[in-house]
């Protein structure tokens, strides 16, 4: 069984300093509820809502910083999946997320398709998705408006992940009463089509105007949500889940079918 861990808060733009020391209250709360896994949000050092790129870039930090080296250290056996503003090494800022486990900074992964106004700041990453072994398990690691392109859960899925961690920001969009949120909709359809478990971890607060739809879920191979969902209260929140993640090794759904042997990449050309 595998305790994961969502960890549901407001960073505040232009507040650096204070995040950092949320990151390590929030990794704190995740160790003392005994989870395996801990994931934050998007952006967890920086907040989002940037005024103009220099905004960015005072928040930003190396992904060899002490500070991210320090947050695994104190992360002790719980594996942490965290989302911050990178300054590369080219100069270029990068929307990232650094997965942190084993006392060191095991990966990092810099978001692949930005959203709206994040092209005003961010670079595009040019790197594929990683898929990394932690002592959770096998996880691949997304964040946000990546879990829309199918293409890319099926990839980490193709690549043994049996569980999608994903960092995310989202904003709320207009839906139908009564409805989950589309993005929901979309994590709970990349779970279910690759038999995969997903984790992800939204934030709260309005930023700038901005209100975030604060979808924090843990959903199962089967595509359902079996943890958090749209909260009814503005308060920060740990949504948590246990799981046995060797359930998404098994990709069959009938006697005679499987997800991913049932492929016909021949014809998708």
């Amino acid at each position: 069984m595998t305790r994961l861990a969502c960890a549901e808060f407001a960073p505040v733009v232009g507040d650096p300093d204070g995040n950092r020391a949320r990151v390590v209250e929030w990794i704190a709360r995740a160790r003392a509820c005994g989870a395996d896994l801990a994931v934050l949000p998007e952006l967890a050092t920086s907040g989002y809502v940037f005024a103009d790129e220099a905004e960015a870039q005072a928040a930003a930090m190396p992904a060899d910083d002490a500070t991210l080296a320090a947050w695994a250290d104190a992360a002790g056996e719980t594996t942490v999946v965290v989302g911050f503003c990178e300054l590369g090494g080219d100069g270029g800022l990068y929307n990232s997320a650094a997965v942190l486990d084993d006392g060191r900074v095991r990966a990092v992964y810099r978001k692949t398709h930005l959203w709206d106004r994040e092209r005003l700041v961010f670079r595009p990453g040019e790197e594929p998705a990683p898929v990394v072994d932690v002592s959770a398990g096998r996880i691949g690691v997304l964040i946000c408006y990546d879990l829309e392109f199918p293409e890319m859960p099926r990839s980490l899925a193709l690549r043994g992940a049996e569980l999608l961690v994903a960092p995310v920001n989202w904003p709320v969009v207009p839906r139908p009463d009564g409805e989950r949120p589309p993005e929901v909709v979309q994590a709970m359809a990349a779970a279910r089509t690759n038999r995969v478990f997903v984790a992800v971890c939204d934030r709260g607060g309005i930023e700038r105007g901005q209100e975030w739809t604060r979808g924090t879920v843990v959903i199962d191979e089967s595509g359902w949500v079996v943890a958090g969902g749209p909260a009814v209260t503005g308060e920060a929140r740990l949504v948590v889940a246990d799981v046995v993640l060797s359930r998404a090794r098994d990709k069959s759904i009938s006697e005679y079918n499987d997800v991913i042997a049932d492929r016909r990449p021949d014809l998708y050309r």
